[in-house]
């Protein structure tokens, strides 16, 4: 009886195939997805839209994919049913670590290059991750039907870069629906049929989560060893936690409930659990009675790399605002916030983020989805700071004004990247001035062919916060494709540039920079601010001081009441003396009066070089 139960499991499995679609940004993936689902037949003619599998309206405004999706489709080839998994991966750097579990999950994967631009820095980052995971790669030309389309050349660019035969390469268009049978057919033939032990104790990786407010967290899985049946008990590694599994079922366009889903299988779970914290991507599900010994390896928990100040624009908006952000954090577990005041800004939250992109799509969604209008500081990375009193226990600097007194400091640590920057032979110039002007320093440089040229550097996460890839597509006209991953902590001369404004520190305003470059930004922050603030009844000086010296200043000068204009001849001690009243005046007004900064001051600072 178990020998033939494992042939029908043996049987089963060999129907299923694992396959995730790496691509950059903009080179045709959920167009092509969405074609797969049309010509399996996954999608009514009533559900079919563009962009299927991007749920957001941000994600479809943007043509980007935030949140990776998966989704199960059937194809009869040959006579024969089998079963494909889609594993969608978000395409941008922020959300490498969700692309590292889903393509874990996968046992092959579609590499997209848009015949147009020719491979660009975040594919070839998502392959090696795909490569380093034993993955089979079944590269894609899409877009030829695009005039500007280049297939000869850039089959030759695939070739160079993955070795493989010129007759591997399926062409094919997302927009017309040219060569995706091909493609389903290369998925059923390249692909191998996942490995496992049906007979083991469960093994399966989460790969995903989505909170939903009726049911709770949905947690995504793909089993590796072993099953999972609707009420069994299940133990996530990670957090020590068992739960009882409500329902199972399978991921089609809506979900389909089953009672087990068996090894190989991906699936969804609900157990009931209300915050999302609490599941893991890359954690591991197995049975409470019977856990499995080994973890799946890989598994971390995501690290903020961006941190910056939210503040409600009305302070009596604050406990709203937390409420949203709570709410927000059930969908997106990355984001991390914790309460914090500023004098200047007053009650708000210092938030982490993945990186940039994630900033502003947290931004757009507390506009969108709760109408809060918020004031963002300025981001900066965590650093770690080192005393002469304990040098050997680094303390964790997220926010400038936890920066120690300079006179106890022994040293500052900031994170560094590894940057890939791959663009045409005519930019190289404009691209090195751009990376050493951030302070990097230029590690290698290839030329993938007579045209196009990769360039590897080492950079402080710092100067890529702030304006650094806008300025990248400037200098090469849009050329350019940019990646990176951390590559750890190094030791930098840093100090801490502060805003006064009439006298007083503005907390919001202050940055960590390092001290080369502080008196030129402070300088440009001076400039930048005597442009935005209004002038009041009085003189405002606005000073960028590192400690106690001042290095820069600029003058707001008053809005003159002409006092005398009331005196037409007669002494002129009477408008002496109606002069020396306003002086009196002003002097008393400087010292009670209030500066008020307005909310794209904040940003400014972003845009120095504008």
């Amino acid at each position: 009886m178990q020998s033939g139960r494992n042939s029908l499991n043996l049987a089963y499995m060999k129907k299923i195939r694992n396959f995730c679609i790496i691509a950059h940004i903009d080179h045709g993936k959920s167009t092509l997805a969405d074609r797969l689902l049309d010509i399996t037949g996954s999608v009514t003619e009533r559900e079919k839209q563009d962009q299927l599998l991007d749920t957001m309206d941000l994600e479809r405004e943007r043509g980007i994919t935030i949140k990776s999706h998966a989704i199960q489709m059937d194809y009869t080839y040959k006579g024969e049913e089998y079963i494909l998994n889609l594993i969608d991966t978000p395409g941008h750097v922020d959300f490498s670590y969700e692309v590292s579990r889903s393509i874990a999950a996968c046992e092959g994967a579609l590499l997209i290059v848009d015949a147009a631009q020719s491979i660009q820095a975040q594919t070839i980052s998502n392959l090696y991750l795909a490569l380093e995971n034993d993955l089979e790669i079944i590269p894609v030309l899409n877009k030829i039907d695009l005039p500007s389309a280049n297939p000869e050349e850039v089959t030759d660019d695939i070739v160079d870069l993955l070795g493989c035969n010129p007759e591997k390469i399926i062409h094919a268009s997302g927009k017309t629906g040219f060569g995706v049978e091909d493609i389903l057919t290369a998925v059923i033939e390249r692909i191998p049929a996942p490995k496992g032990n049906p007979d083991e104790s469960l093994q399966a990786l989460v790969f995903d989560s989505v909170y939903n407010p009726f049911r709770g967290v949905e947690t995504y899985f793909r089993v590796i060893n072993g099953s999972i049946k609707k009420n069994q008990q299940i133990k996530f590694i990670a957090t020590g936690k068992t739960y009882s599994a409500d329902e199972v079922g399978t991921l089609k366009l809506s979900q389909v409930v089953k009672q087990e889903i068996k090894t190989g299988d991906v699936g969804y779970l609900i157990t009931g659990i209300k915050d999302a914290r609490e599941v893991k991507v890359g954690d591991t599900i197995t049975d409470a009675k019977h856990p499995t010994t080994n973890a799946v390896e890989g598994f971390e928990d995501v690290k903020p790399m961006v941190f910056a100040g939210i503040y409600p624009v009305d302070t009596e908006d604050y406990e709203e605002l937390r409420n949203s952000m709570e709410k927000l954090q059930l969908n997106d577990a990355s984001l991390v916030f914790s309460p914090e005041s500023s004098a200047a800004l007053g009650f708000g939250f210092r938030c982490g983020f993945l990186g940039m992109l994630h900033m502003e799509i947290i931004q757009e969604r507390l506009e969108r989805e709760f109408n809060m209008t918020v004031i963002t500081t300025v981001p900066n990375v965590s650093y770690h700071a080192f005393t002469r009193k304990y040098p050997n226990e680094p303390i964790i600097v997220n926010n400038p004004t936890d920066l120690p007194d300079p006179s106890g400091l022994e040293r500052v640590e900031e994170p560094y990247i590894k940057a890939t920057i791959i663009t045409k032979s005519d930019f190289v110039g404009n691209v090195m001035s751009l990376c050493i002007e951030k302070r990097g320093l230029i590690t290698n440089q290839t030329y993938l062919t007579t045209e196009r040229v990769e360039l590897t550097f080492d950079m402080p996460l710092a100067e890529i916060v702030f304006d650094f890839y806008d300025r990248l597509k400037t200098v090469s006209k849009g050329y350019a494709s940019f990646d990176y991953h951390p590559i750890g902590m190094r030791t930098s001369k840093l100090v801490r540039v502060d805003i006064l404004l009439n006298g007083q520190t503005v907390d919001a305003l202050s940055a960590l920079i390092h001290a080369d470059n502080a008196h030129n930004i402070g300088k440009k922050m001076c400039v930048k601010l005597k442009e935005l603030i209004p002038r009041q009844q009085f003189d405002i000086p606005i000073q960028a001081a590192i400690g106690a010296k001042i290095i820069s200043r600029e003058t707001i000068k008053a809005l003159r009441k002409d006092v005398t204009a009331k005196c037409y001849g007669g002494d002129i001690s009477r408008k002496r003396k109606l002069l020396e009243k306003q002086k009196k005046g002003k002097k008393r007004m400087r010292q009670v009066g209030n500066v008020e900064i307005p909310q794209q001051a904040f940003m400014a600072v972003l845009k120095l070089n504008d």
